[in-house]
């Protein structure tokens, strides 16, 4: 019986353990779209320097859009909110064919979503 009781005791620590020192697979989702939005807002700036097509363009915006969605963290809700506001005026101004301000806008969106990213590692690792 005594045997059984540690065993048991043995098993319950490791379980509680590995959950605490497992990285949750919450922060895992969060990580990637942070990171896959700021490739993707990176990805639309260098086609704008090299010329690229409006399409193109549009496209990597909206898969921004689309990625920024999964990067929910309570502390920076309100600047990705804001950002991904940058990003939807940017991509209404490249399909009008305002391109100054469009650029302008697209920049303001990848300096706000890299200092959410920022934030967001501070205070996960």
């Amino acid at each position: 019986m005594q045997v059984l009781k540690k065993i048991v005791i043995s098993l319950m620590f490791a379980a509680i353990s590995s959950a605490v020192f497992a990285a949750p697979e919450g922060e895992a989702k969060v990580t990637a779209a942070a990171e896959g939005t700021i490739i993707k807002i990176e990805e639309a700036v260098s086609l704008v320097e090299k010329g690229g097509s409006k399409e193109d363009i549009v496209k990597a915006i909206n898969d921004a859009r689309q990625l920024q969605k999964e990067f929910r963290y309570e502390l920076t809700e309100r600047q990705r909110q804001k950002a991904n506001d940058k990003l939807r005026i940017a991509r209404d101004a490249f399909e009008k064919g305002e391109l100054q301000p469009a650029e302008s806008k697209l920049r303001e969106a990848l300096a706000g979503f890299i200092e959410m990213k920022a934030a967001y590692d501070a205070a996960h690792k």
